[in-house]
């Protein structure tokens, strides 16, 4: 294997091209799949792709490829990552997966040539589910996970369904079946840790090994609102207090668990929520997750058991509602092995890594073999405006991933 040149000022002008797109007055970013910022966005990307000498295409989901066609072209070896992002996110999240496969491919197409097997790059729609709740849509839609019912029933919070809004850009939701997939050989995702660990120790480059499972389910605590002064302490059923312990019990059974289990709690509300009033009801999520799914179903099983013991001795009621439970994925340890190869050839240290959060690497793993490769983030950040990758070590990232598509498709 040979590595390749990337330029570094410009993968950090392009990500910061596309940071300008949905750009919010606080520094964050906010792309939802289908909005207007995101059809600028795609926009952008296809010139982009074409700007290097891709051949640029939009499938019936909304993903954007851009090929470097190979002499077989029967086979293809894909990159890339997904184009939407959180509320007020950063630059980086999936779209330096992109940018760097651009870079990768550009480096490809000027010092090798035309290659073997077909290598792409791919910008995803609707990773983040942000709009729609759509988790993975665009890759989904890829492996022929997405189903046609889906579009129609699944809607934003203005009541706009996936479907409406792919017409709205153009796109006939009923054409969704041929955004599927049956000719590739093998996937590649360059993305940022989002996490402090490659900062930390000083390391180049993470490949990953597996991906995490999540489990997401809402929680309701219902007591009695009572007076504040006037209601003892030992007469009350506090539902703020019954959920505080619940709280507490979750987080304490994910470090019992041990690493890499995790267990949060993001959002709570109060009912009636005044200063003055023993709480009637506290609702609160639960966001567990595990890389193997198995240990994740114990650690969910525990939490409730402990949930319904504090509840009785507190006298409230408790409900809970599961919201979706995604299973992770191994990576392929063939390609890992290739991704940490490419990295000795490119003067880079690698470390493996279990990805706490979820990617679109996940749905394709299971139909094609498939790697990932992670860049570090400033103090590990993520999923906020400050958000950021030196443009140093993104570069090395784009240069080990065009020297790995290299040897899979050359």
């Amino acid at each position: 294997m040979t590595g390749f040149a990337v330029d570094p000022t410009a993968i950090a002008s392009d990500v910061a091209a596309l940071g300008r797109i949905g750009a919010q007055p606080d520094g964050g970013v906010t792309r939802t799949t289908y909005d207007p910022a995101w059809v600028q966005a795609r926009d952008l990307v296809r010139k982009m792709m074409a700007d290097r000498g891709l051949s640029v295409r939009v499938d019936a989901v909304g993903n954007v490829y851009g090929r470097l066609a190979g002499t077989d072209g029967s086979r293809t070896v894909l990159t890339g990552s997904h184009l939407d992002t959180v509320p007020n996110g950063g630059n980086y999240d999936g779209a330096l997966g992109i940018v760097a496969g651009i870079a990768a491919l550009d480096a490809l197409n000027r010092d090798r040539g035309r290659p073997r097997d077909n290598v792409e790059v791919v910008a995803f729609v609707e990773e983040e589910g942000t709009r729609f709740g759509a988790d993975f849509l665009g890759s989904r839609a890829l492996v022929g996970g997405a189903d046609p019912a889906e579009l129609h029933a699944t809607r934003d919070v203005d009541g706009v369904s996936v479907a409406e809004a792919m017409r709205a850009v153009g796109l006939d939701p009923g054409h969704i079946g041929e955004a599927k997939r049956t000719d590739l050989k093998a996937f590649l995702e360059l993305h940022i840790e989002q996490g402090p660990v490659l900062e930390g120790t000083g390391t180049d480059l993470g490949v990953v090994d597996a991906i995490t499972s999540l489990a997401v389910e809402d929680a309701r605590v219902t007591g009695r609102a009572d007076h504040a002064g006037t209601t003892p302490i030992t007469h009350r059923a506090d539902a703020l207090r019954a959920a505080a312990r619940m709280i507490v019990a979750a987080d304490e059974r994910a470090r019992a668990c041990g690493p890499p289990a995790t267990a949060t709690v993001g959002m709570c509300r109060v009912h009636p929520g005044g200063a003055n009033i023993v709480a009637e009801r506290a609702e609160f999520s639960l966001d567990a997750r595990h890389p193997d799914p198995a240990v994740l179903g114990r650690l969910v099983e525990e939490i409730h058991q402990q949930w319904q013991a504090i509840a009785a001795t507190e006298g409230v009621d408790l409900a809970i509602t599961p919201r979706r439970v995604t299973d992770g994925a191994l990576m392929d340890p063939g390609l890992g092995a290739l991704l940490r190869e490419a990295a000795g050839v490119c003067g880079a240290s690698a470390w493996t890594l279990t990805s706490g959060a979820g990617h679109d690497s996940q749905v394709l793993a299971p139909h094609v073999p498939t790697g990932m490769l992670f860049v570090p983030s400033r103090a590990g950040r993520s999923h906020c405006p400050e958000e950021f990758t030196e443009p140093e070590h993104a570069a090395i990232g784009a240069r080990v991933l065009a020297t790995a598509l290299h040897q899979l498709a050359y």
